[in-house]
């Protein structure tokens, strides 16, 4: 541990520096420069130094929290603005990428360089000598349009889906989140929702997981959670001005709003004596029974009890190290030392101060009757006589389809009176067709010439020449036979299969033979009489022989449409179990039959789990002969 007004800990969200690095940016003097670097979308680098940037013009700006209280699942998006003395033609520098460094010189004479992020060129002016520039980070990137699919999965399928999509790379694992509270828990997206852009679906993702979203400097998307471990301790000689709030901001319950209800759902802890974190109407808290939304909502509300800040605002010298959500301590003046603070938002000047913002509300001010407020505005009827619905679906996780039925659409939907509707699919499959080996015989025709040799008196050429024969002809034709073999690409014959209401559509089920490569399917299919006032399920399943297919995440997208459609519940909390039995020997004579099982959750997620039986050692009838049973466990 270092001692002095800056002291770092594993574990948080402190860019990782040195030692030294820490030593140095506490001193009363200080020296370090910027550089950065400008790469447009043709590949062309321009390298500046600090000989280049105006000064005082530049600063980058970021938050993750509005300005009046603590959010989760917010994804803002961070500002860098910058002047260059340059002659750079602004015309190519549209969407260009712009990366700052920060270089700190160490007590040995070296310099240690932090990355300060990547940015997009959104604007760029120019005056007579100067470039203007201004650019956001990847987060903007996300404001794509999610089209409204239903999509079902983990928190990670749908980070990995918003990702591909915007082609942001991720900056934590698949292993890392789903080892996060709620993070292995199978999510689904209510069909009536408020999302438009892959954006809001990280917003949502970001509340379940009780954490927020940002990008971080290497221009990967990062969830970040609030924390209770200060990373930094900020006496008072390092800061320009600071203030202080005399409350400190504390949450002990959580409030979400059930759409089937119609009701705001409060979970607290005893005692509840602190802020309610209004989660409002989140799609992804929809669905499952009624335990599983009080676990989800659970979880979030251990998070938020961590939160323990005292709300600041400070100018201090800066440390280009500090992050989104690093938590503070401190000192001297007007500072409670047992306190600490999160930063909530930053704002970092090139060669100027560094301000610093957490935010935060007084618990002492919140109006009981806040804590469960039914009233809830904007939920409209979900099924609207005679107005068009439409249900849509994604695929959140990728499929390998083989010779066994592979579930790969599932939709539920539900009218209010008896009439028709449609369901339409495109899946793109990727076929790796089986190499086969072919043979085949070669046939053809020779033609053996005649032989023509001087007469055996030896006479000369301008003497009659003797002809040796083959038989009675002077030249002959042989027919030829041969075998051939060789291996080439096969073809996979792929199988599509409807089924509405666990019934299997038998009049229509397309195929495909491909040969390997990519491949697109549409598939269409009209519902005729739909049931009203139940609910029903349109499933679609693939198979393949010849060769395996396989369709990645996203590639699968489908929808149902209709008159006086609305949405349906994913899961009643059933669990349907089947058992199939072969047939196997006990002992010399008696024939009894294997059994075995398959476990299907129906949560509208595609999703089968291993179960299995442990049945001990038995006697059947008067044989009394011990029967070895497999174990085996869901």
């Amino acid at each position: 541990m270092l001692a002095g007004a800056f002291l770092w800990k594993e574990g948080d969200f402190l860019y990782p520096v040195s030692e030294a690095f820490l030593q140095a940016v506490q001193e009363n003097t200080r020296r370090y420069y910027w550089n950065g670097r400008i790469t447009t979308i043709k590949g062309t680098v321009y390298e500046f130094g600090p000989n280049e940037i105006v000064k005082g013009s530049g600063y980058i700006s970021s938050q993750c929290c509005g300005s009046t209280e603590i959010e989760l699942g917010t994804v803002y998006s961070a500002e860098m603005g910058i002047t260059l003395l340059s002659n750079i033609n602004r015309y190519t520098l549209e969407d260009a990428l712009v990366e700052l460094f920060y270089h700190l010189r160490l007590t040995d004479g070296t310099y240690e360089t932090v990355p300060m992020g990547i940015f997009e060129v959104s604007e760029a002016n120019r005056t007579v000598k100067c470039l203007e520039l201004k650019a956001y980070d990847f987060m903007l990137r996300f404001e794509k349009n999610f089209n409204g699919f239903e999509t079902i999965g983990n928190a990670c399928d749908f980070i990995e889906l918003c990702c591909k999509a915007c082609k942001v790379e991720m900056a934590q694992t698949r292993k890392e989140i789903e080892a996060m509270p709620n993070g292995s828990e199978i999510l689904s997206i209510y069909t009536d929702n408020d999302i438009e852009t892959y954006r809001d679906v990280l917003y949502y993702v970001g509340q379940v997981l009780g954490g927020f979203f940002c990008i971080n400097r290497e221009g990967k998307l990062e969830l970040r959670k609030y924390g209770n471990e200060p990373v930094m301790t900020v006496q008072s000689k390092h800061r320009f001005t600071s203030s202080f709030s005399d409350f400190i901001t504390r949450y002990t319950a959580v409030s979400s709003t059930n759409m089937k209800t119609q009701t705001a759902e409060y979970y607290a802890l005893d005692p509840d004596d602190g802020l309610t974190m209004n989660l409002g109407v989140n799609p992804l808290l929809q669905f499952g029974v009624d335990e599983t939304r009080e676990q989800l909502c659970t979880n979030i509300l251990n998070d938020l009890t961590v939160i323990n800040y005292v709300p600041f605002d400070s100018d201090t010298i800066g440390n280009p190290a500090l992050d989104l959500g690093d938590v503070l301590r401190f000192t001297g003046g007007q500072a409670d030392a047992n306190q600490i603070s999160a930063i909530t938002s930053m704002n970092c000047k090139i060669g100027g101060k560094q301000s610093l913002k957490g935010v935060g509300k007084n618990p002492r001010l919140a109006q009981a009757k806040s804590k469960n407020d039914k009233n809830i505005s904007g939920l409209l009827n979900q099924i609207e006589a005679g107005k068009i619905g439409i249900h849509t679906f994604t695929n959140a996780s990728a499929y390998m389809v083989a010779e066994t039925d592979v579930k790969i659409i599932s939709i539920e939907f539900a009218t209010s009176e008896e009439n028709h509707a449609q369901f339409f699919g495109q899946v793109i499959v990727d076929v790796k067709a089986d190499v086969v080996e072919k043979t085949a015989s070669a046939k053809g025709e020779v033609v053996i010439p005649s032989v023509s040799v001087n007469g055996m008196d030896g006479s000369s050429s301008e003497e009659t020449l003797e002809v040796s024969q083959i038989g009675n002809t002077v030249e002959q034709t042989v027919s030829v036979e041969l075998p051939v073999i060789w291996s080439e690409d096969g073809v996979v014959l792929v199988h599509f299969m409807f089924e509405l209401n666990d019934e299997v559509i038998l009049v229509h089920q397309p195929e495909e033979t491909w040969h390997s490569g990519k491949h697109t399917i549409l598939l269409y299919y009209p519902i005729e009489n739909v049931v009203p006032n139940i609910t029903n399920t349109f499933n679609v399943y693939m198979k393949a022989s010849g060769g395996a297919c396989s369709v990645d995440t996203g590639n699968c997208i489908a929808s149902i449409s209709g008159q006086s459609m609305g949405a349906a519940a994913a899961w009643d909390g059933k669990i349907e179990i089947e058992e199939s039995v072969g047939r196997f020997a006990i002992g010399g004579g008696l024939a009894v039959r294997t059994f075995d099982g398959e476990l299907k959750i129906e949560t509208m997620e595609l999703v089968i789990r291993g179960y299995s039986d442990t049945v001990g050692r038995s006697s059947i009838g008067a044989f009394c002969r011990p029967v070895e049973m497999e174990e085996s466990r869901l």
